[in-house]
């Protein structure tokens, strides 16, 4: 039995770490057969990244952008997801608190999906966030890749992923970048000043303040998690403290043919909490009662869900969020996601108040970084990511032990 290299990704310093675990012929078989991520130094893409099909301004959608039919089913209901006031949470308002926690907790139970109203977040600072992302995405390509997300880092513009991936790419633009407040440096503004120079500088200054006012909001809804789940309220709050997570501006070209392509493809977040604004256009739709249904735009609200890593982190109790986002024929369409996500290092493990008698969880102790490195370098985030990761993480341990 031999020795491999496994690459694990430093969400500080954006550079990649290699690992040396031991494997067997058990786990080489699980990632070449089990998963169905094409390794990023494995393929050649040419020039397809540089120039994704609706810069060309292709009259139809190409064959790699094309999702098989039985993915493609038109959501005709809207939502019907809570609206969760925080004023009164922010006040100190213990009934209205105690009536926000229920809201939560019903949603969460079902389908880990809701909206929150009365935030906190100055709507200037959500309009400023998105004339900023205008301006980025408005530039020649040529300007645009000089942020160009490169493999083995999670930061920067991509066109489709056509970086990562090969077939049923999103129609879509974004530009991604880390998000933590435990150093002295404020890292958005840096990302933007080294990446584009010093005439993005007010846009890295903007979007630093956007993360903190998200990170804030975020933190709130970790405490009323927390109480809704009967543990210490602080307990998620003081967990995601010194997290680092992911700030993405996602852009949506109009699509000629949107009955054949999405923006994003149905998926839940391996994340912890995304916290999103969307525009007014719509096309986010979520995957309730055994249906696809649309979540009408609310220019005053978050859209907030749950994603894999607090599934884990609630032993299974609160649902990942299954959803998706497509495209409009006429209209661009923009987003604002801000995805929470605990310290690299830090072991993902339910609270004992949430552990079966017998001290069993649902899932294994796993380091966010672990999940990270999977869905970035062996799996494409869908609906069956966290059974499939941990399926994957068993065989790694088992091999080890060996």
């Amino acid at each position: 039995m031999g020795r491999s290299k496994i690459a694990a990704i430093d969400l500080f310093s954006c550079s990649v770490l290699y690992l040396s675990i031991p494997m067997d012929s058990s786990v080489s078989t699980l990632l070449v057969s089990q998963l169905p991520l094409e390794r990023e130094d494995q393929k050649d893409h040419g020039d397809s990244f540089l120039h994704p099909p609706f810069m060309q301004k292709e009259s139809s959608v190409p064959k790699n952008f094309i999702w098989p039919k039985g993915d493609l089913v038109v959501a005709h209901d809207e939502l019907r997801e809570p609206i969760v006031d925080l004023g009164g949470f922010f006040r100190g308002d213990l009934v209205a608190t105690q009536h926000v926690v229920l809201l939560i907790r019903a949603a969460c139970l079902n389908r880990g999906f809701f909206q929150v109203t009365n935030h906190g977040v100055d709507p200037r600072l959500v309009k400023m966030a998105y004339h900023h992302m205008d301006n980025f995405f408005k530039l020649p390509a040529s300007m645009k890749l000089r942020a160009k997300r490169t493999p083995g880092n999670m930061w920067g513009y991509s066109g489709a992923h056509a970086d990562r991936f090969s077939s049923k790419l999103p129609w879509k633009e974004t530009l991604s970048f880390g998000f933590h407040d435990s150093g002295s440096k404020p890292v958005v503004e840096d990302f933007f000043k080294s990446n584009l120079g010093m005439d993005f500088e007010q846009t890295g200054v903007v979007y630093q303040k956007y993360c903190e006012a998200m990170k804030d909001v975020a933190l709130a809804i970790m405490e009323l998690l927390a109480i809704s789940l009967g543990v210490h309220p602080l307990h998620y709050k003081h967990f995601f403290q010194d997290g680092s997570s992911i700030m993405r501006c996602n852009y949506y070209p109009p699509c000629k043919e949107p009955g054949l392509a999405f923006g994003t493809g149905p998926h839940c977040d391996p994340t912890s909490l995304t916290i999103l604004h969307q525009d007014q256009v719509g096309g986010l739709e979520v995957f309730a009662n055994n249906k696809w249904r649309n979540v009408r735009p609310r220019p005053d609200a978050l859209v907030v869900n749950i994603g894999d890593t607090f599934m884990a982190l609630s032993n299974g109790r609160y649902k990942s969020c299954l959803h998706r986002a497509v495209v409009n024929r006429y209209k661009e369409r923009r987003s604002l996601a801000f995805f929470l996500c605990p310290r690299e290092d830090k072991l993902v493990r339910p609270p004992e108040d949430l552990v079966c008698r017998d001290g069993t969880s649902a899932y294994p102790v796993f380091t966010w970084s672990d999940l990270l490195y999977f869905t970035q370098y062996h799996y494409r985030a869908d609906d069956a990511t966290l059974p499939n990761f941990t399926k994957w993480l068993l065989s790694s341990k088992s091999a080890s032990d060996l």
